[in-house]
């Protein structure tokens, strides 16, 4: 999936967590290395831009968790979720608006898709979700507990999940005409109540949320280590640019490739795919295909961390080894760390660039060309499987 024009995700992060317990509300506490925040921003942030919404008082929670991802100044909501929507959507200006809750933070990209193309057809679209449990009323309660009451008809049910996606418009009107002294579960139920039509995709467990303690050990004990392996080739040829892990080495010559021809990143990009099973580069970026052509190497490496945090999984650590005679790496091998941190937004400290020379040998040794392998470790929860 490629970015998406004329949309904005506004995600809701101003509610106190309280019961999740622990000291801090839970969209700020840490699950696979980074916030539950980070999670949900990094899930959508591929794909458009991003608005938050926090609570009064949260500014240097939400400070800490994002980091220094190049998002706009985070907007305060008010007691109520409809509270924080509402001042939310007022800073919105794309026709079309993905509402979020934070507590959900890892998005599936094929979920985006499904909401994308049913907004096509109407003026709202929800991820929804089967009910597979026996549902039964709750009878009075007793001495040794509840009685069971009637059972309900599980077939006429849903799960209903967010992202929720609207035709901002819509959604604007449909808040303006909801009643002032009655509290909204969620915006689809906003839109319904004013004669929207809402369209139900299919949702994804992936986006289970994360309401009391147990769902964060159910998330860290679902969750396990994966490693994939990436190697590319590609010869020298022309004047250049040299591009190397996304900083442009200067050299007399560049390398030959239908995009950028960056070595280490399509290794890189390589390893990660294969760490989640997802096929390799040609698969996602086919060399046949006349957008790629020239296309930043960045934006697949990009890709290919999308689709991991789209699954609920986390990137642990990346270490890439570059292959060549000339040009020499390690002026720049800082560069080339702080380049692979920001487009995989991981901290610094799991990147690794390296290089070695093959003594002569072979074809980097005669200097027709640079090789380059990588090796990623990434958790994925069975959650998603």
């Amino acid at each position: 999936m490629t970015s998406i024009s004329g949309t904005m995700a506004l995600i809701v992060a101003a509610g106190s967590g309280s019961r999740a317990g622990g000291d801090i509300p839970k969209q700020y506490r840490i699950v696979g290395g980074k916030s539950v925040l980070a999670h949900a921003i990094d899930s959508l942030a591929s794909y458009m831009p991003v608005q938050v919404v926090i609570g009064a008082g949260q500014e240097a929670l939400y400070a800490a968790a994002i980091g220094d991802r190049p998002l706009p100044p985070p907007v305060i909501g008010g007691a109520r979720r409809r509270d924080s929507v509402l001042a939310g959507l007022a800073v919105v200006t794309t026709e079309r608006v993905f509402i979020h809750d934070a507590a959900r933070p890892f998005v599936p990209a094929a979920v985006i898709d499904r909401l994308v193309a049913a907004l096509d057809e109407a003026p709202g679209a929800i991820p929804g979700l089967p009910v597979v449990d026996t549902l039964a009323l709750a009878g009075p309660p007793g001495p040794l507990g509840q009685a069971l009451g009637g059972a309900i008809d599980r077939d006429t049910l849903l799960r209903i999940q967010t992202p929720q996606a609207f035709r901002t418009a819509d959604i604007i009107a449909a808040h303006a005409a909801w009643p002032a002294d009655r509290e909204a579960t969620d915006d689809a139920q906003v839109l319904r109540n004013a004669g929207g039509v809402v369209i139900v995709v299919a949702g994804d467990r992936a986006l289970e949320k994360l309401t009391y303690e147990s769902d964060f050990d159910r998330i860290g004990s679902t969750m396990t280590s994966r490693t994939g392996l990436g190697f590319d080739v590609h010869a020298f040829g022309g004047e250049g640019p040299l591009w190397l892990c996304g900083v442009s080495v200067p050299h007399e010559r560049g390398l030959v490739g239908h995009s950028d021809a960056d070595v280490p990143l399509h290794a890189l990009t390589d390893a990660l795919l294969g760490a989640a099973a997802l096929g390799d580069i040609g698969d996602h970026f086919p060399p046949s295909d006349p957008r790629w052509k020239g296309a930043s190497s960045g934006f697949f490496l990009q890709h290919a961390a999308s689709l991991i945090i789209g699954l609920g999984g986390t990137i642990d650590h990346v270490d890439v080894t570059i292959i060549c005679e000339k040009p020499k790496i390690g002026p720049f091998r800082d560069r080339m760390r702080d380049s692979i941190a920001n487009l995989l937004r991981v901290d610094r400290s799991r990147v690794s660039v390296k290089a070695t020379t093959t003594e002569r040998l072979g074809f980097t040794g005669r200097e027709e060309g640079i090789a380059a392998q990588a090796i990623a470790t990434i958790r994925l929860g069975t959650l998603t499987e």
